[in-house]
């Protein structure tokens, strides 16, 4: 897998990376990325791919189910330089179908540090079981339920943070959106636009 991956990468220096030289020799010198992104690190949502997006684009951040942990100073650091350094007008928070973190949510964990990590879901859990009792849901529409709830709640824990707070008195803080990619379709769904802070439909049917 290994020679794989650098067989790839020597054919990406060979026709993308020399094709267009003067725009990766424009990023060398400094980025600009316009979204900060917060992903799942599934190995079946890779940002760049999903949304057609070119290096220099995107400052991203990936960990199991797309926690946004109160304790987690990696990603404090992360949010403070993509915000003060780097200016990113908009953060997404993008979770996914089939993410093996929501479903270790569902049916419970025993892993200690995994479990521990996922405790920052709780709510969305709670949400979701509300929600199932009422609407009679199948288990598949549960965990796809599950998911975007995590989506909205990860995106309320960034609204809380006293950096985003802070930011925000000082009217320089992104707007925030959430987003629910299916593994099963390619397709984004906006559940948070952070442009009217509303709910969205989705951006593709």
């Amino acid at each position: 897998m290994l020679e794989n991956l650098l067989k790839g990468n020597r054919h990406f220096a060979a026709t993308e990376f020399a094709g267009n030289s003067s725009y990766y020799q424009e990023i060398a010198q400094q980025q600009h990325p316009q979204v900060l992104w917060i992903g799942c690190s599934d190995s079946r949502v890779s940002e760049d791919v999903i949304t057609g997006s070119r290096p220099g684009t995107i400052f991203a951040h990936r960990n199991i189910a797309n926690i946004v942990a109160y304790s987690d100073t990696n990603l404090a650091a992360i949010l403070e330089f993509a915000i003060v350094h780097l200016k990113v007008p908009d953060i997404v928070v993008c979770g996914h179908t089939r993410c093996g973190g929501i479903l270790a949510i569902y049916d419970g964990l025993s892993d200690r540090y995994i479990s521990d990590w996922l405790l920052a879901s709780r709510p969305a859990k709670e949400l979701m079981e509300q929600a199932a009792l009422q609407r009679n849901l199948t288990r598949d529409e549960q965990l796809t339920l599950l998911s975007e709830e995590n989506v909205k709640i990860q995106v309320g824990h960034l609204h809380s943070l006293s950096l985003l707070r802070t930011f925000h008195q000082q009217g320089i803080a992104p707007r925030i959106h959430g987003w629910l990619y299916s593994v099963e379709t390619g397709h984004i769904k906006v559940l948070i636009n952070g442009f009217d802070n509303a709910a969205s439909p989705s951006v593709t049917k």
